[in-house]
């Protein structure tokens, strides 16, 4: 193996791995009971860039409205979005939705066992895919999701961040090289469990750590500095308007943002330029709140402001919405439609 690092005997820390999984891994999550491929697929989308505490209840939220993959591919992508309001990272949830309908149209609903297949899918990637082979059909897959990275590099104070090509490649060979060829579900639950619960970001329970001897991060107290941290960058703030119009119902109109992008597909407040189209003398309105919401790339600085329909106003908004997706939204009897997490709250304040 061309490593950077010297690798360690992979039997031996895969046993002790192993070993300590057997007596501490976690056995009882949701998606490990009566354990599908669709169950897995569904987990490990959701759990990407979210604790596992956070995903239990949307997880059981989703098995119990889609049981199966017909069920989710059949469904409206509303409804996909609606369940995933507030999980953020929206992208994950219209790609579970086409890979459903690819995998219902191509592979009858069922899951292929290769994980070059499963690459080929939306929204699957090398790490997910190896996941769901491994821990649904016990086949010997490498994964590499951010808890085995962390691990890994403590292990070998693998030099670099993570996102960097190079680190990457290190990784994913030390990922490959320590995977057993036996007992594949409990060994990739066991190095996720390690990093979820002993090999922490902060404060590492190094005690406790069945690799400890081999670590060479714990060996020179250099923990805390392995991964290398993401560079950091200054991110752009965009100042924007958005308005809440609001009808004497007490009902407030929402447009549906376009399928790619920000929110994509998901329904919000219209801006600016989206109000003059609809009212072209624009009617007093009063501020409501500041919204401060920060995305991978931007931090988003929202001013709202209400305005309190005339009739007269609501009437010329109908006639002026054109082939715009909108719905009035009554928070009171709220319709089953995604709604970006800062929106739910302004909306169900």
């Amino acid at each position: 193996m061309d490593l950077s690092v010297k690798p360690h005997n992979a039997q031996k820390v895969s046993t002790a791995l192993l070993d300590w999984y057997d007596e501490h891994g976690r056995k009882s999550l949701p998606w490990q009971q009566n354990r599908t491929a669709y169950k897995v697929w569904l987990s490990e989308v959701m759990l990407q860039q979210t604790q596992v505490a956070t995903v239990i209840p949307y997880f059981e939220a989703f098995i119990a409205r889609f049981p199966t993959v017909e069920a989710l591919a059949k469904a409206e992508v509303d409804e996909v979005l609606h369940l995933w309001t507030g999980l953020g990272y929206y992208a994950r949830a219209r790609n579970l939705h086409k890979c459903a309908q690819v995998l219902t149209e191509q592979y009858q609903g069922a899951f292929p066992d290769e994980p070059a297949l499963l690459e080929a899918l939306p929204g699957i990637g090398r790490s997910t895919a190896a996941a769901i082979v491994a821990q649904s059909f016990d086949k010997p897959a490498a994964i590499l999701d951010g808890n085995v990275k962390r691990l890994l590099a403590r292990l070998h104070c693998v030099p670099g961040w993570p996102g960097q090509s190079k680190t990457l490649k290190t990784l994913w060979q030390l990922a490959e090289h320590y995977t057993p060829e036996s007992r594949s579900q409990a060994y990739t639950q066991a190095v996720m469990d390690m990093g979820a619960l002993v090999c922490t970001r902060r404060n590492p329970k190094c005690d406790l750590c069945p690799v400890q001897d081999w670590c060479a991060a714990r060996s020179t107290g250099s923990q805390h500095d392995f991964p290398n941290s993401k560079p950091k960058k200054t991110n752009p703030v965009r100042q924007q308007e958005l308005y809440l119009l609001q009808n004497a119902q007490q009902h407030y109109l929402l447009f549906q943002r376009p399928a790619t992008g920000i929110w994509g597909g998901l329904w919000s407040l219209p801006d600016q330029v989206e109000l003059e189209k609809l009212l072209p003398t624009l009617p007093n309105s009063e501020h409501d709140q500041r919204l401060e919401h920060k995305f991978s790339h931007f931090t988003l600085q929202a001013e709202i402001q209400r305005i309190r329909l005339t009739p007269a106003q609501e009437q010329l908004i109908e006639n002026n919405i054109g082939e715009q997706s909108s719905r009035w939204y009554n928070p009171q009897q709220p319709d089953s439609i995604g709604l970006p997490g800062p929106i739910h709250k302004l909306l169900h304040r």
